[in-house]
């Protein structure tokens, strides 16, 4: 009987969205079991990629919008319209997301998320009754703030001036005008999310995710300090503090602008994708997932992202995963705690990041390949000739 090998990979970012590695891992089960039953199901965190997959889980629709990039430049992002007819659907690394930024230009101290408050003002513009926010894969830094003057709150200095873009302006904070910002009555709010770090400290978003975006030590100091500040001025206006929120965090503290000033309500991205995907119904008489990121470590199994909610559903359900990535670290963390079986790098063999990053699709397909083949032999399953 032909083996039915589920496909559920998270995007390799710089380099393959998900669909695009579902595709690749897809060919590569092929090559190995031309009998397989396969079914592709390319999801997300909530980061880059997941608007693809709930668009197309849903039947959806893209609706594009010109909105202001990381560092000022005009980008030009998509929404989704979701088939049920009531949600639109946010990414923010379509607008904010460090994947516009070339290596050499990453900027923390100056990102802003001031983009995606323009796409999710697009999305009030639909008048549609849900709001979903996938937030992570950002190159920003500024605790949300860009969105928030995007949407009409003025943050001020101690003269009374709209603070320019960035992380590191928020030590300027002195004041906060709500008298321009409305949120309509009735919306609910859900931010998709991938982590649960709080907005500052050592587990916060400068700590652990400001190197990857380009922040020097010094710098990461700097942040943590301004996104402090930010946070108990907010806490001062709102009568709530929210900087130690599980997930404030994510998206350089975008978490936090939505949770504080939104209303939002924080789920774990993964979650509301694998439900779009109705993934549990595809898990029936499988035999093996096969699911993949661009990076995996210890973040991957320690915050709850891609291949733990993966793997939990998996694991209820009795069926094996195997997980591929670009790059694997040294320090994978309790992978098996979370339902993975097993870990493969995609890179047979030393080559630069470009070069990778080039040949994506190739290095997935021959990797699941030669995956599957070693799965099939474990099982004691006759190869095909």
């Amino acid at each position: 009987m032909p083996l039915k090998i589920v496909i559920a990979p998270d995007s390799f970012k710089g380099s393959l969205k998900s669909p695009e590695v579902a595709r690749a891992i897809a060919a590569g089960v092929r090559a190995a079991l031309p009998d397989a039953v396969i079914v592709e199901l390319p999801v997300g965190d909530g980061g880059e990629g997941t608007l693809d997959a709930l668009v197309t889980a849903t039947s959806g629709t893209f609706e594009t919008h010109v909105v202001t990039g990381p560092l000022g430049e005009p980008v030009t992002a998509r929404l989704g319209l979701l088939g049920d007819g009531e949600t639109v659907f946010v990414e923010m690394a379509e607008a904010s997301g460090l994947s516009l930024v070339p290596a050499a230009e990453r900027d923390p101290y100056r990102a802003t998320t001031y983009g995606t408050g323009e796409l999710i003002r697009a999305a009030l513009a639909t008048g549609r009754k849900r709001l979903l926010i996938g937030i992570g894969g950002s190159a920003t830094n500024d605790g949300g703030a860009g969105a928030l003057q995007a949407l009409g709150v003025r943050l001020l200095d101690q003269d009374g001036r709209e603070l320019p873009p960035g992380g590191t302006p928020l030590r300027q904070l002195a004041a906060i005008d709500l008298g321009s910002f409305q949120i309509p009555d009735g919306l609910e709010i859900i931010a998709a999310c991938d982590v649960t770090n709080p907005l500052t400290g050592p587990e916060g978003a400068s700590a652990i995710y400001g190197p990857q975006k380009g922040a020097s030590p010094e710098g990461i100091a700097n942040l943590d300090a301004a996104l402090t500040h930010y946070a108990d001025i907010s806490a001062a206006k709102l009568g709530k503090q929210w900087k130690d929120t599980p997930g404030a965090g994510a998206a350089g503290g975008l978490g936090f602008a939505l949770l504080a000033f939104l209303g939002a309500r924080l789920e774990r991205g993964v979650q509301l994708v694998l439900d779009a995907v109705q993934f549990e119904s595809h898990l029936e008489d499988a035999d093996l997932v096969l699911t993949g990121e661009g990076r995996i470590d210890r973040q991957t199994t320690a915050y709850g992202k891609t291949l733990t909610g993966i793997g939990e559903r998996a694991r209820r359900a009795g069926v094996p995963v195997l997980a591929l990535a670009g790059s694997v670290s040294d320090d994978l963390g309790d992978y098996r705690q979370a339902g993975i079986c097993g870990v493969a790098s995609v890179i047979p063999r030393p080559m630069t990041l470009e070069d990778a990053m080039r040949t994506g699709a190739a290095l997935v397909e021959d990797a699941s390949r030669r995956m599957v083949e070693v799965f099939v032999a474990g099982r004691g399953t006759p190869s095909p000739p």
